[in-house]
């Protein structure tokens, strides 16, 4: 299959005028999901009504979107279910994995992971208490830090400031020979580059879906349980409808098959159906094709952004094997910078303290794009143009 990007850019949302380097923190709207949750939401919800949860599948819906995504992340048919938020299933995997290896009380993860991931895991050892703790390293230092105390690994593959890249096979396998388990944290992985979960024989894995897999903002999470524990791991979650049987009522809670037991709440019915409308992109690439053509946008856009803006220094590692499908580049004023280049149509983002962060989705960024940012990025330099006031104040989200 070879991909016709020119049939995939099409299939998005974007707005004239603006080129959208920011796809690593929410992917845009494709054409499909506006129509599809309308359906959910007039044809489905405002007809069929609570019969809607048998009639128009929305109780099956977490586990066949599931599995669409396990297509994208190297997973088994089955093993990978949606709901709630990325933080809870950061909790679940791990509180599961600890139960796991009960003779082991340390966390282990990096400097670089994203803090929320690092918040749930200090949050989960200080309600446990007993001697369980959170021990980080620096990225670098991860591989050797596996020893004879580590109960679990948690590590983002794709560092979401630098797009560093850890090589989850090596720190699988290092893992395993140690004793450890481990769990993945795939929201800059999913859909920017080939994982192979059962490949390496990853233990746990998580991700969002609303980067480059364009579900919208607040899109479901998901996790993905290694088939060979997904009858052992307890959730510490026992959600109502993570039970074997949610419509008998029992008092007692009892685990549902498989992954499924990771479920918690009531699906987010209207947010899965546009991430369902989003996954049909997919059906028209390869994570080949696209893992291909993201190499060729960064390594084109590191090139022509270090010959045209010296005073920028790359902050992502220059092999484009050891990054993912984003770029970034430190300067003092940052900040002020992403804000002008914003406000001339170059949407990326910025990432404390000096961190300009561009992101690369092939599905609708090309060559063209990768130009004319440059250019952009260039007059903004060269003319000073972010030493504005109103480009220094910043905003809560940024």
């Amino acid at each position: 299959m070879t991909t016709d990007f020119a049939a995939t850019r099409a299939a998005f949302v974007l707005p004239e005028g603006i080129i959208y380097l920011d796809g690593n923190s929410l992917g845009p709207l494709p054409k499909a999901a506006a129509t599809r949750v309308a359906q959910a939401v007039e044809a489905e919800w405002g007809q069929m009504l609570i019969t809607g949860w048998n009639r128009a599948g929305w109780m099956e819906q977490p586990a066949r979107v599931g599995d669409r995504i396990a297509r994208l992340i190297g997973a088994e048919p089955g093993t990978v279910v949606m709901g709630d938020t990325l933080s809870i299933k950061v909790y679940q995997a791990l509180a599961s994995a600890l139960e796991m290896n009960p003779g082991r009380r340390v966390i282990l993860s990096d400097t670089g992971n994203f803090p929320s991931d690092l918040y749930m895991a200090d949050g989960l050892v200080r309600t446990l208490g007993d001697g369980y703790t959170l021990r980080t390293v620096a990225p670098e230092e991860v591989l050797d830090a596996i020893d004879e105390t580590v109960a679990v690994t948690m590590i983002t593959e794709v560092d979401y400031r630098t797009g560093r890249k850890h090589d989850m096979a090596a720190i699988t396998a290092r893992a395993h020979q140690m004793g450890a388990l481990t769990v993945w944290d795939l929201a800059h992985s999913a859909g920017a580059l080939p994982v192979d979960l059962a490949g390496v024989g990853a233990d746990f894995a998580v991700g969002c879906t609303y980067k480059y897999l364009n579900s919208g903002p607040g899109g479901p999470a998901f996790i993905y349980v290694a088939p060979r524990h997904a009858d052992r791991a307890r959730p510490a979650l026992s959600g109502w409808l993570g039970h074997e049987a949610p419509f008998a009522f029992d008092l007692a809670y009892r685990p549902g098959r498989g992954v499924e037991r990771m479920r918690v709440g009531t699906p987010p019915v209207l947010q899965l159906a546009a991430l369902e409308a989003a996954m049909d992109v997919w059906d028209m690439t390869t994570m080949a094709d696209v893992r291909a053509r993201s190499i060729e946008l960064t390594e084109a856009f590191i090139k022509g952004v270090e010959a045209a803006c010296p005073s920028l220094t790359l902050a992502s590692p220059r092999d484009p094997e050891s990054r993912g499908s984003q770029v970034s580049f430190r300067h003092p004023e940052g900040y002020a910078i992403m804000q002008a280049l914003i406000a001339r149509g170059v949407i990326g983002d910025f990432r404390a303290p000096d961190i300009l962060r561009f992101g690369f989705t092939p599905l609708y960024i090309g060559p063209e794009e990768v130009a004319a940012a440059v250019a952009v990025l260039a007059e903004v330099m060269d003319k000073g143009l972010w030493d504005r006031p109103e480009y220094k104040t910043r905003a809560r989200v940024t």
